[in-house]
């Protein structure tokens, strides 16, 4: 299955900008505001969020987070589990010291509870001493149903380890180098989730970023191989998060294409009627935590393909 019902999401107690992560994540900015405030306005977004999720029949399996130790990152779950169909958890190791936190042995607990089975964790956080890093689906896009990974180089995305992951999990590797533009100069996306989104028979991807010529054709040629159709956007789309989207599956198997108001409202009506000929849109204002940050609606959820015991 590429689509799961299931979606983990961690509502935040101490969110604010990370000053580990701004060092390589363009995509964030400052606010002029208290942090106490920030969080607040996060809260509320967040809670917006997981209602429209819900409204659709989407099953959102919410977790507090923690005041310590303190994670401001904790909102974005998916960049260190994920959860695979066979049972198996894996575990990936982070940039940033203080996101190493967010990893909770409860989670898999809770998930227990709540009728899910894990049979194997696979652990590739020791990674962290060598200063090697795999940010799970933020660095991979994952390609369940033809057992393809994408992944577009970084600091926080390790080519070696990339491969390892893909060899244990028996997907074939897709290796690029996605950047964007940073005070004139040519920089590395920090994630491949914010510039690439794979649903089941599309994919929307900011080709714009890929500047090898050779690589942008091979990634265009996997995904048309498998029957993708290519929904290309713009860098400026791209900072908009409109790459940072999620297909989920809601009441009676409807899917739908999960995105941020700002990343909605960036696209142009050829593109959503391109999406929406696929399946319908949902969108949720995230402007507090994608400007602090630098994530959106993708990012939030940690999809979960665990069997049912």
């Amino acid at each position: 299955m590429q689509v799961t019902n299931s979606i983990l999401m961690v509502r935040p107690v101490d969110f604010r900008m990370n000053e580990q992560t701004a060092v390589n994540n363009y995509f964030q900015e400052g606010l002029d505001l208290e942090n106490a405030k920030i969080n607040i306005k996060a809260q509320q977004e967040f809670y917006a969020f997981v209602s429209v999720l819900k409204e659709k029949g989407v099953n959102v399996i919410v977790v507090d987070d923690t005041l310590e130790p303190s994670t401001p990152d904790s909102i974005f779950p998916n960049n260190w589990i994920s959860f695979h169909a066979n049972g198996t958890v894996a575990l990936y190791p982070m940039f940033a010291e203080n996101r190493r936190s967010e990893r909770r042995e409860d989670i898999l607990d809770l998930l227990e509870e709540q009728g899910f089975r894990i049979d194997n964790i696979i652990d590739y956080t020791s990674a962290e001493d060598d200063g090697v890093f795999l940010e799970s689906t933020g660095s991979m896009i994952l390609d369940r149903a033809n057992k393809k990974a994408y992944c577009a180089l970084s600091e926080r995305a390790d080519e070696e380890l990339f491969i390892e992951f893909c060899e244990d999990f028996e997907f074939t590797p897709v290796v690029f180098t996605a950047n964007q533009s940073v005070d004139g100069k040519r920089m590395p996306i920090y994630h491949t989730n914010v510039m690439m989104c794979l649903a089941d028979d599309f994919s929307v991807i900011c080709l714009d970023a890929i500047d090898d010529k050779k690589e942008k054709k091979n990634v265009v040629q996997h995904l048309k191989d498998d029957g993708k159709e290519v929904i290309s956007i713009s860098e400026a789309q791209m900072h908009q998060f409109a790459g940072n989207m999620l297909q989920v599956q809601g009441s009676n198997e409807e899917r739908f294409l999960v995105m941020s108001s700002a990343a909605y409202h960036s696209l142009t009506k050829d593109q959503v009627a391109k999406i929406e000929k696929h399946c319908p849109i949902i969108h949720s204002s995230l402007e507090t935590i994608e400007t602090c940050g630098g994530g959106s609606a993708r990012c939030m959820m940690a999809e979960v393909f665990l069997p049912k015991q």
